[in-house]
């Protein structure tokens, strides 16, 4: 309990606040560091994490595992889902780790003398087994060479907008080796 206690201090100060997703984000990369093999998460090469949401759980899965976005340890897919998978690349072992939907409405049961039902989460979650709070999966993920932490293996100019991609993510539109911005899938439009 002292280590998860440490975990969920370290998380709050990356996260800025204490709440139910935080907990459960430390405990949910807690196993699934422990399902991989990876017991020094924060000193392996050898673990990759995508998580499916950017909300609270998120920061808490950095802070335990120290996968960073800008070392491509850390992977995001926008599933609008807690959850993450972890794989150790030495072994191709994987698990994808969820919370379980029924967990919030059980949390009462371990935390009977909470005010409130987040604070019957904040105490809950640090107490409750794995089983009754996560749900879990062994999986197989492929990871493509270009999207390996590590220098770019390849760059090319956006015939266009003259910027630079790294790593495939060019498209080619009309014979022309374009970004996917230049392309149409821009997520900014310019004034």
């Amino acid at each position: 309990m002292d280590q998860l206690e440490t975990l969920i201090r370290e998380s709050h100060t990356l996260h800025g606040h204490l709440c139910p997703g935080q907990i459960l984000g430390v405990r949910l990369a807690a196993l699934g560091c422990r399902l991989v093999g990876i017991d020094n998460p924060q000193g392996s090469r050898n673990l990759l994490v995508w998580v499916e949401i950017d909300r609270c759980a998120t920061d808490a899965i950095q802070s335990v595992t120290g996968c960073k976005l800008g070392k491509r340890t850390l992977k995001f897919v926008d599933y609008g889902k807690v959850a993450a998978t972890f794989l150790n690349t030495e072994t191709s072992v994987a698990f994808r780790v969820v919370p379980r939907d029924d967990s919030r409405q059980v949390a009462h049961w371990y935390a009977p003398d909470a005010p409130d039902k987040k604070s019957a989460q904040l105490q809950a979650y640090k107490v409750m087994p794995d089983d009754m709070l996560f749900n879990v999966y062994s999986v197989n993920v492929t990871v493509p060479d270009n999207d390996l932490p590590g220098h770019p293996l390849t760059r090319v100019t956006c015939q266009i907008c003259d910027e630079g991609i790294n790593d495939g993510r060019e498209v080619t539109s009309d014979g022309s080796v374009v970004c996917r911005a230049c392309a149409g899938e821009a997520y900014y439009k310019s004034k």
